[in-house]
């Protein structure tokens, strides 16, 4: 006999196809996702650094604004990126082709954070 509690589910009717392209568009949505909270992240990071830190330390704020302008930089750049990376991802789905990300791009976000990161210990180094 049954159970008359258990829950029956429908058979997942689509094809093998369908499922891939839209767990395909699922991850694509997500990656877009942590493009835009990593941007999030380095919004704030550019309001801490160019605005709190000079106001909690009583330094000159030039280094700290540039620096901060950098983050904000940074963030403005990885929403646009996302945004674009997103809309390749479903085209490639679309079109069951590559979409990986540009070396170019790695390069980029790479050197530009080292540089940021770099520019924030000398900062912190001349404080101390």
């Amino acid at each position: 006999m049954p159970d008359p509690t258990a829950t029956a589910t429908a058979p997942d009717l689509r094809s093998p196809t369908e499922l891939i392209f839209k767990q395909t568009l699922m991850a694509a949505e997500r990656t877009w996702l942590t493009w835009w909270r990593s941007a999030l992240v380095a919004t704030a990071g550019a309001l801490a650094v160019g605005r709190v830190t000079p106001q909690a330390l009583h330094v000159a704020a030039w280094p700290y604004v540039t620096l901060g302008a950098g983050y904000g930089l940074l963030a403005v750049a990885m929403t646009l990126i996302g945004a674009g990376r997103h809309r390749r991802l479903k085209r490639a789905a679309r079109s069951a082709s590559d979409a990986a990300l540009d070396d170019r791009t790695v390069t980029a976000f790479t050197a530009g954070g080292t540089l940021l990161a770099l520019a924030t210990i000398a900062l912190v180094l001349a404080q101390s």
